[in-house]
């Protein structure tokens, strides 16, 4: 993976802000770059250096295996979601259509600049 791209992708989950989130695509098709895969490969190897639980799948479902911790964080933040999570943090999703962020002014140009690095 290249260095550069891992950084970019984790330049745009530093940029979320509390209470709302993006999936893998939407990170991908704002750099213009990777897939949602490839996303998802960035934030396995290095997510702990930013907030991982605003990035999941386009479905709303959070990271697997992390799920009770990234409910407190979604509680914590006032993310919207559907449900509630029981023992093992199953049985809720993030509802996406009100919780997707959409960057501003100031954000996008920092987007094109971050598209601009991976040409």
């Amino acid at each position: 993976m290249r260095r550069d791209y891992a950084d970019a992708v984790l330049a745009v989950a530093d940029l979320i802000p509390p209470g709302r989130v993006l999936s893998y695509g939407d990170i991908a098709e704002l750099l213009d770059a990777g897939g949602p895969r490839q996303v998802g490969a960035v934030l396995s190897a290095r997510g702990s250096e930013v907030c991982w639980w605003r990035v999941l799948r386009s479905s709303g479902q959070p990271l697997r295996y992390h799920e009770v911790r990234a409910w407190e964080h979604y509680r914590q933040e006032g993310t919207p979601v559907r449900g509630t999570a029981d023992d093992d943090g199953a049985g809720y999703r993030v509802r996406m259509d009100s919780a997707r962020w959409q960057p501003g002014d100031a954000e996008w140009k920092l987007l094109d600049s971050l598209r601009e690095g991976l040409r």
